[in-house]
This record gives structure tokens, sequence and C-alpha cells, in this order.
């Protein structure tokens, strides 16, 4: 019989001890389960790629740097009124541009703290599961979705099994970074970071002042060659910069502007990227849509909600190496040291070793549970609170 169809007995992980080895003292960010990268001591929040900004600010960099040089090299030869002011004026956004860049990629997007515990116990349904012989054990699921009321329309919130929680109205969970986030839009490849609810203001800016720039350029190397002395022609074959930012700008303003106005378009109708591709709003009313002017006033004059992880404050670590070496031990190399698991993806997980999920399934959930409303001790993997999740504060819950 293989590994993987081996019948394993719940009542033998009573002998496991699964009890954390020893506190450690650190900060969130240190201990973050998902794939960010932090810099600052955890006050800038990057994405796992954000090694592509360096991509990024070169080919904003680059044309933008040739156009001053470009602009300098001509004040003798041309009027300086002109001149200067172009000059300038290029500066100004290309600095713009970098500042939008940066504040989107290392602020948080609006991350939600994930639970270390599964949901209250009354979220909870008995069901006998098909794994168990003559279904005498019934394993306790966690339902996978839930009712809550959002300006008097009904929105099915779904349950993250990698967070541990009921993902709030037009949340999603981001496979890259390994989040649930706020008002998720998309992950954006250029600025290496996760587009929600705190960074989307930026990013309309960054966007924005791209297609504003690529245009500028184009124009003003336009107006370079129409001053130049002699033919068109002749004045190209001199000024070959001009004619290279003229063909880069052009390229440009089709993928940066086409994106200015898709974003736009989704402002208007206050909806996000994801919900757009998933048809979420064709055979329903959109509950967050307050009018044009209302959506651009609640982006760009609302106040910015606070980050709901506070990465730079202390908590206390449980040493659990120990905990998952006693249940590889058990599965019988189940698991091998490099495979780590992402509960929800069912792809590889990160650096903290969390338990996959074919493990969970193995254990008895109801003997786990039973232990609990006995006080046995300590389970890490199953534990009941009552406490409202903060997440979903604010909203009304069907039950």
């Amino acid at each position: 019989m293989s590994k993987k169809s081996q019948v394993y007995d719940s009542s033998s992980f009573h002998d496991i001890d699964l009890s954390p080895s020893e506190h450690i003292p650190r900060r969130i960010y240190q201990v973050w389960r998902g794939n960010n990268k932090f810099c600052c001591g955890g006050r800038m929040v990057c994405g796992p790629d954000a090694g592509s900004l360096y991509l990024t600010l070169f080919l904003i960099g680059c044309p933008a740097i040739a156009f001053c040089i470009k602009m300098i090299m001509i004040f003798k030869e041309e009027n300086p009124l002109f001149d200067y002011p172009v000059l300038f004026g290029g500066l100004f956004l290309t600095i713009l541009d970098f500042t939008f860049l940066f504040m989107t990629s290392t602020r948080d997007p609006g991350i939600i703290p994930r639970n270390s515990q599964f949901p209250e116990e009354e979220a909870l349904s008995s069901m006998p599961s098909m794994d168990s012989p003559n279904n005498r054990t019934p394993y306790l699921k966690i339902p996978r979705m839930k009712d809550v009321i959002v300006n008097g329309h009904t929105v099915k919130v779904k349950f993250c099994e990698t967070c541990l929680l009921y993902r709030p109205p037009r949340a999603s969970h981001c496979s890259i970074c390994n989040n649930c986030v706020q008002r998720f839009d998309h992950h954006c490849p250029w600025v290496g970071q996760c587009i929600g609810q705190r960074n989307y203001a930026s990013f309309i800016g960054f966007i924005s002042t791209s297609s504003l720039l690529c245009t500028y350029v184009f124009a003003c190397s336009w107006l370079n060659l129409l001053r130049g002395p002699g033919t068109l022609w002749s004045v190209m074959r001199r000024d070959i910069l001009s004619v290279i930012l003229i063909i880069y700008c052009f390229i440009a303003i089709w993928f940066v502007g086409g994106l200015t106005v898709f974003h736009i378009y989704l402002i208007c109708t206050n909806e996000t990227t994801y919900e757009n591709f998933r048809y979420r709003y064709d055979k329903m009313e959109n509950p967050f849509n307050k009018g044009i002017l209302g959506n651009f006033r609640e982006l760009f004059f609302s106040k910015l909600p606070p980050a709901m992880v506070k990465f730079r404050a202390w908590t206390t670590e449980y040493d659990d190496q120990s905990i998952i070496s006693n249940l590889r031990d058990y599965a019988g190399g189940f698991i091998s040291s490099k495979e780590k698991f992402d509960i929800e993806m069912g792809g590889k997980h990160d650096k903290d070793g969390l338990v996959p999920a074919r493990i969970l399934q193995i254990m008895d959930y109801c003997d786990a549970d039973d232990g609990l409303k006995k006080g046995d001790g300590y389970d890490p993997f199953f534990h009941a609170t009552n406490q409202e999740p903060q997440h979903l504060q604010g909203f009304s819950t069907i039950e």
C-alpha cells in the first residue's frame, strides 16, 4: 500500500507532542506568513516580485533622462524661453511619476490579518466524511460561503482556507503575495505589489502621470524636429535621439494610456479589475456604485483607512518546527523537508512550514473539539472563538 493511500488512525494523534517548544518575541513582519518583502524594519511592505521595480525604473527613467539631456544640449542653439520650461516640465513629471511608483510599491495595499484559529464554533456544521470507515467519524466542515448585507444588497463572502477567515466584500486572496487583500484589484508585476484599497489611488496617479509623461515627451520631441532648420527628413537624420523618443513614446502610450482609460472606466462604475473580469455585476446591481462623482470622491477625497496589520508591533511566535517534524514522522514521510503546501492554492507554501490540508483532513476534528470543551491542553489546529472578526465589522451577517 502506498503512503498516500494509507489509512491513519486519528486516535494516534493524541500521542504526538504538539506543544510549542518556546516563545520567541519578534516583530510581526519577521514572522509574517505571506510572501512579502519588508524594508526599513517593516515600515515598507513590498511584494515578492519587487525586483521588477528595476525594470520599471529603467523603462521610465532612461527615455525621460535622455529627453532632459537633449533639452540641455540645445539650450545655446534655440530659444531658452521655450527650452527651460520644457526641461523643468519633463523633470517635474518624471519625479512625480517615480513618487507615485514608490508609494504604490511600498505601501500596504490593505492586507487582512490572518487568523491563527478557526472561526467560531457556531459557524461549523457536522457532516459525515466518505473517508471514514462506515461513516462513523464525522468531520466538521466550515461553510464555504456566508451572506452579508451591503447597502441593502445580499453579498456572498467566501471562507479563505489559508488565512482562516471569511473575506470581507470585495476582498480576495492573492496567490502571489499569499495574502487576503481588501478591495483587491489585481497584482501588478510592474510595481511588484498587490493593488488594493490602500494603494489604488497612488496606482492611478502612477499610470496617469506615466501616460502624461509619454505624451509630453512625444509632443516636445516632435516640436524639436519641426523647429530644426532644413527639411523634416534632414532634421530627422541629424536628430536621431528625438526620433527614437518619438517611436518609443508612441508605442508606450498605447499600453499605459489604454490601461489608464480602462481604470478611469472602472472608477466611474466603482468596479475592480478582478470584478470586471469575472462579470460579477452583469446580472445584479453593483451595491458599491455611488455615481460617477461619488465614486471619484470616495477614491481621491476620502481618508485613507489605517493598515489592519501593524507589522512593526511585537508578537510571540510559537516554534512549530517540532510540531511539523512530529507530524512528518507519523505520516511516514508524507511531507518531505522541502515540500511545503499552500492550503488554499494547493501549491508549495512559504517558509514558515504551515501544515498541509491533507494532514489536517486525517485528524479527528470531532475529538479535537471535544478535547477543547473539556480543556484538554493545547491544540494548534482547531480552536473556537466567539469574537467578531475585525475585517467583517460593519457588515450585517445573515445566518
